[in-house]
């Protein structure tokens, strides 16, 4: 059985992560969605939060896809879940600059565990989580860039912000 896995924080999940999900899950026989914490970025939504959104939108497709939440190396991760391939999204040069670092770094780490780049899908190329959270901040319409249950989500979570920050 081939089993990936595509890692990330999902914080919020997007269109394009989803894109990779669904084209991913094409590639192997299991799709692990390794959802982790990365403590250089804030986070919107708790791990536990995160792991019920995508649970909730992965379960609209018909594959064999899990979510399984992680911390610590990646490929300790891969290898505690048996998996052979990491399925890593690119959407721009830059990223494919970080990613070709990371995957190098795997591979020294595990050589039994293969990078696998998809590129986003040309209409999903600019979405990016960081930049979902900063027009929802804002007040701009997210809903090109995510599903309507995370749209909403997101906004109630902006709006709770707002609120506790105006009472503080």
């Amino acid at each position: 059985m081939r089993i990936g896995i595509y890692p990330g924080t999902f914080d919020p999940l997007t269109l394009g992560h989803i894109d990779i999900i669904r084209r991913g899950a094409k590639l192997v026989d299991r799709l692990i969605i390794g959802l982790s914490t990365n403590p250089s970025k804030t986070a919107m939504f708790s791990l536990e939060e995160r792991r019920q959104q995508v649970e909730a939108e992965v379960a609209k497709l018909a594959e064999d896809i899990q979510v399984v939440t992680f911390d610590g190396l990646l490929v300790h991760f891969a290898a505690e879940q048996n998996a052979s391939m990491i399925i890593r999204g690119l959407r721009a040069v830059s990223d494919f600059e970080y990613e070709y670092q990371m995957a190098g770094m795997n591979q020294q780490l595990d050589d039994e565990v293969e990078t696998v780049f998809l590129m986003a899908d040309v209409a999903l190329q600019p979405i990016a989580s960081r930049l979902v959270k900063e027009i929802a901040r804002f007040g701009g319409c997210i809903d090109k860039f995510v599903t309507p249950e995370i749209a909403r989500l997101v906004g109630d979570r902006v709006q709770k912000v707002a609120t506790a920050d105006q009472s503080s």
